[in-house]
């Protein structure tokens, strides 16, 4: 394989499913969607059936917790082994160029190998690959558990570069035309349209190759952030599947001295996606709250103490409204219960962004016991129906602007976690690709 250690690079040699697989049953969302909607789950696994599909390979985490963990991490392996052996999969060595069309929207990007030994998710890295939100150590060893055998992984990893003359994705998409199709059907469940074209041509690589080695420039990326000379360069921020990559890592770290420094573990598979694409949209990431075992408000007001205020709003529409509105130096987010709905204000705040403020109270009220359990969803409408049970509540939190994000992360480090979105639930990566890494 080529590698290009200068931005942390390798051509991957990608595995496809064969022709005579139903690719509309094939490909399935990431597995960290629709965690507290099993019922999308239901509808996924009754489509399949008993076609091949991605779905077999990953563990929905809206299952962890449940009593057939372990027999569902050995069918996931498996299958990987059935698949490998019975031919459903075809190698084909390169990068491929993906445009996910959903309505009038376009988004592209290209799948490439990252090196997980220029990538680190500890507290201040200053890595060439980095996490955009804290990563909780203790939610990897499940996923590590399912890399460990496994003799394939399969990304939903979407890395982020900020390219705003879009030379490394856009100069592909201007003679696409020219590139064979990979790839190219429907979605299930109304999730739009994706198509793969391989980049084949070795002028194109190269563009690629020389676009990402501009942006890792030392003296280009100081100039663009108006950073001192000599600060590390951050080419590649996670946008999704971060604990994913942290998992890769993880087990890279753990059988790199067994294997050897050229073993395939030590690449991580990834679509990678410019934060200035014009399709792309950041979207606000809602909590939910189960089981409560005392009022949010309440604790709220024990927490902040003088600096929160509540004002009740008559309906959740009005509410959403106004925290998307809302400016000022003040903090605000919306809480929904069953019993009404409050717009949040919060002054004096030491966060950055009115999430942070939020999850760091929610992370001590979680410790407390009395706050149950918590869910982070996507859309005004899973919060909406999530909320209103009894019992529950929603914090209802705005978007934050994406060209903000890789400056806020240069010079902030990581940002709270689920701080952001990619987009709506739907809209997210679906599982296609694969790659051997053992």
């Amino acid at each position: 394989m080529k590698t290009f250690p200068s931005v942390g690079v390798q051509i991957p040699e990608i595995l496809l499913p064969v022709t005579s697989v139903d690719l509309h049953k094939w490909s399935v969302i990431a597995c960290d969607q629709y965690t507290s909607q099993p019922d999308y789950w239901e509808k996924v696994s009754n489509l399949v059936g008993e076609s091949p599909s991605t779905y077999n390979l990953v563990f929905p985490e809206v299952f962890l917790g449940r009593s057939d963990v372990e027999s569902r991490i050995e069918n996931i392996h498996t299958y990987m082994d059935d698949y490998v052996k019975c031919g459903i999969l075809t190698s084909h060595e390169g990068m491929i160029y993906v445009e996910r069309r959903i309505g009038n929207k376009t988004r592209r990007g290209i799948m490439l190998a990252l090196d997980l030994e220029k990538y680190d998710y500890s507290v201040g890295t200053t890595s060439l690959i980095r996490p955009t939100e804290d990563t909780i150590v203790n939610r990897l060893p499940p996923r590590i558990k399912i890399r460990e055998q496994a003799p394939l992984e399969l990304p939903h990893i979407l890395m982020l570069i900020d390219d705003p003359e879009d030379l490394v994705i856009g100069t592909i998409e201007k003679h696409k035309e020219s590139l064979p199709v990979a790839y190219d059907f429907e979605l299930m469940l109304a999730s739009g349209h994706l198509t793969g074209r391989f980049i084949n041509q070795p002028a194109f690589e190269n563009q690629i190759i020389k676009g990402l080695e501009n942006l890792a420039d030392p003296a280009v990326f100081a100039k663009k952030y108006g950073l001192p000379e000599g600060t590390p360069v951050l080419l590649f921020a996670s946008g999704d599947g971060n604990h994913s990559l942290a998992t890769a890592r993880s087990f890279w770290q753990q059988i790199k001295h067994q294997v050897g420094m050229d073993h395939p573990a030590r690449f991580a598979l990834v679509e990678v996606e410019n934060v200035h694409d014009r399709a792309l949209e950041f979207e606000p990431i809602h909590r939910v709250l189960f089981n409560m075992k005392a009022d949010p408000i309440q604790a709220l007001r024990q927490y902040f103490g003088s600096t929160i205020d509540f004002q009740q709003i008559d309906t959740a529409s009005d509410l959403i409204q106004k925290v998307k509105t809302a400016s000022g130096p003040e903090h605000h987010f919306g809480i929904l219960t069953a019993n009404g709905f409050y717009l949040t204000t919060i002054r004096n705040t030491k966060f950055n962004l009115p999430v942070g403020t939020l999850q760091n109270f929610l992370d001590e009220w979680l410790s407390s016991g009395e706050a149950g359990e918590i869910d982070y969803v996507h859309g005004d409408d899973a919060i909406l129906s999530l909320s209103m049970k009894p019992g529950n509540a929603g914090f209802y939190v705005s978007s934050m602007p994406k060209g903000d994000l890789f400056k806020t992360v240069i010079m902030d480090g990581s940002l709270p976690r689920k701080a952001f979105s990619m987009g709506e639930a739907y809209e997210k990566r679906f599982y296609f690709e694969s790659r051997k890494i053992s």
